[in-house]
């Protein structure tokens, strides 16, 4: 057993070296996204304007008129501040998307251009996409599911390691005294520390890795959504407002999160609400498919009302941001990623200085 812990110790060691970089990156952006809605309505100064669908459904048929080259993908809210819209705008012709940000009354508030990685918001955006994807698409994924893998696992490693014999959880969790050395004080701020934040440290990290393969656990656990044949286009149909209403309809008191409009070989809306009861700040998973032609109601997915291992998916992503137990959880979820930031500060230091002990002793 003491050859068993050595190795662990060292595997433990030197992943943590290797990764550490990589893993306060992580942390850095996730600790900066948990109120990047917010952050993103501190650049834009502007009055509150209550949501009229009417007059958002008007600016954009301004901004892809029928007949030419341009379509809205999407439409949904700012999460941050009341009563603000994001609309893609995509131009067919080049293929490029713009994202803009409208109040309650359609009026435009920002454009931020395909490929505004800084300008309009934009730097906000890509630190998102930093913290999912490195900003390298499907790849970027894969590698940060993976390295967040290797994190749990060499956290479970350390826990393995600090964990107390019986009757030294008091002495495990003092802080060390000032006047220890400096390999001896890091040592057993890192242990006491660990011990600390391990376990809210799993379950963040858990999340997170399950957030970058969704469609794999899902099917995993049994959760599929529903098949839809797509819908020939077959005139002018319903739009925008009507379709809302429809599915709010069906859902009383359920507050709008997004939109996916019909496609030129689909003619099928897609609309997303926040249910009373669902736990989530903004993007609810209440969901209405309608038939965008006659407004036939297609399928329904009650979030609320969804069997249990539907409603755990759903809830994963929530616990990850902390938006799940309200500003506390966002709070405590920020809280947590500084402190995966001061372990690994910690271990470093506590590296450095048996190195520097070590040399000493030559």
């Amino acid at each position: 057993m003491p050859g068993l812990k050595k190795s662990v110790r060292k595997v433990h060691r030197w992943v943590s070296l290797a990764a550490a970089g990589f893993w306060v990156l992580q942390a850095a952006t996730g600790v900066l996204m948990v109120f990047h809605w917010e952050l993103d309505d501190l650049i834009i100064a502007a009055p509150h304007q209550r949501t009229d669908l009417a007059a958002i459904e008007r600016r954009l048929q301004m901004l892809a008129p029928r007949g030419s080259h341009s379509t809205i993908d999407s439409l949904w809210t700012g999460a941050g501040l009341p009563d603000r819209w994001d609309a893609t705008v995509t131009n067919n012709a080049t293929g490029k998307s713009d994202v803009v940000r409208l109040d309650g009354g359609g009026d435009i508030l920002r454009v931020r251009h395909d490929g505004d990685l800084i300008a309009n918001g934009g730097w906000i955006d890509s630190l998102d996409l930093l913290h999912q994807t490195l900003l390298a698409g499907s790849a970027g994924s894969w590698v940060v599911g993976l390295s967040g893998a290797l994190l749990f696992s060499n956290l479970v490693m350390g826990l393995v390691l600090a964990w107390p014999k019986r009757g030294m959880w008091r002495r495990s969790l003092t802080p060390p005294r000032a006047a220890d050395p400096p390999a001896a004080r890091y040592y057993g701020w890192h242990r006491a520390f660990g011990l600390c934040i391990v376990v809210p440290s799993l379950l963040l990290v858990a999340s997170g890795v399950e957030r970058v393969f969704p469609d794999g656990f899902e099917a995993s656990i049994g959760v599929t959504g529903p098949e839809l044949k797509s819908v020939p286009p077959a005139g002018a149909g319903i739009g925008l407002t009507e379709a809302v209403a429809r599915s709010v309809a069906l859902h009383p008191g359920a507050r709008l999160a997004g939109v996916s409009f019909p496609a030129s070989n689909n003619a099928m809306w897609r609309v997303r609400l926040l249910a009373p009861g669902e736990m989530r700040r903004a993007y609810g998973m209440t969901t209405v498919w309608l038939d965008a032609n006659d407004g036939r109601v297609l399928a329904d997915r009650d979030a609320v009302r969804a069997p249990f291992r539907q409603r755990f998916a759903d809830g994963i992503l929530p616990f990850h941001t902390g938006e799940l137990a309200g500003l506390p959880g966002r709070l405590a979820v920020m809280a947590a990623g500084a402190g995966l930031i001061s372990l690994m500060a910690i271990g470093l230091s506590l590296w450095l200085a048996r190195r520097r002990t070590a040399r000493k002793a030559i």
